[in-house]
């Protein structure tokens, strides 16, 4: 199979399960305007994010990493009338945009976007009482990813999910070099993952219209 064939099926997909609203258009397209990288999941990325908060019974998430919102969008709906979801993005131009993206979904209301370093940011959400999450998507830079696994499983609920994309970086993490911090950190991070005694994970490989990478996913030990 070809990298076409690939893409094709991932459009086929997303068509079938994930088509995109207004909503998510619009959010795409603020994103474009504002200069913003187009690194967000793809629409049946979101779908599958979506679904796995609806089969917990999500209230309530943590999302490290925003961008423009994208990924927000999709697990926010996923939640009841009175859910929350807090959104970490150290750029605040980006959280702007997100802040846009939310308001035109008309979610702005169970959202709150926090500003600065997510390194910085997570100690002041414990330290406020904002846990337990049920699930806890990370999206961010890779260098990090171990710390915020830590973080993570601290701010978890037993039987809640960690969630956490781009931890394939297209088979680097096989044989990861010092010139390439991204697929390090994604590298320490599987290996982080795989020996906690807490969590029972996997590595969901995936490839489509974002190329070639991988989804971890996690659940908190009873």
């Amino acid at each position: 199979m070809t990298g076409d064939t690939f893409i094709a099926v991932d459009e086929y997909i997303d068509e079938l399960f994930a088509p995109e609203d207004d909503a998510l258009r619009s959010a795409q397209a603020r994103a474009r305007a504002a200069g913003l990288p187009e690194i967000q999941v793809s629409a049946n990325q979101g779908k599958l994010l979506y679904l796995f908060a609806r089969l917990i019974g999500a209230r309530s998430v943590l999302e490290i990493g925003t961008l423009a919102g994208y990924s927000t969008i999709w697990l926010a709906r996923a939640l009841p009338a009175d859910g929350r979801l807090v959104t970490l993005e150290r750029d605040p131009d980006y959280a702007r945009v997100a802040r846009e993206n939310f308001r035109a979904a008309r979610l702005d209301h169970m959202i709150t976007t926090i500003t600065g370093p997510a390194l910085d940011t997570l100690p002041t959400l414990e330290s406020a009482g904002a846990g337990p999450f049920d699930l806890v998507f990370l999206d961010a830079d890779k260098v990090n990813f171990p710390a915020y696994l830590d973080w993570a499983v601290k701010l978890s609920r037993p039987g809640g999910l960690i969630l956490a994309d781009n931890v394939v970086r297209e088979g680097k993490v096989l044989h990861p070099n010092d010139d390439d911090p991204s697929a390090l950190g994604a590298a320490a991070f599987n290996r982080q993952l795989a020996r906690n005694p807490r969590l029972e994970s996997v590595v969901l490989q995936q490839v489509g219209i974002k190329g070639h990478d991988g989804l971890a996913i996690a659940r908190i030990k009873d």
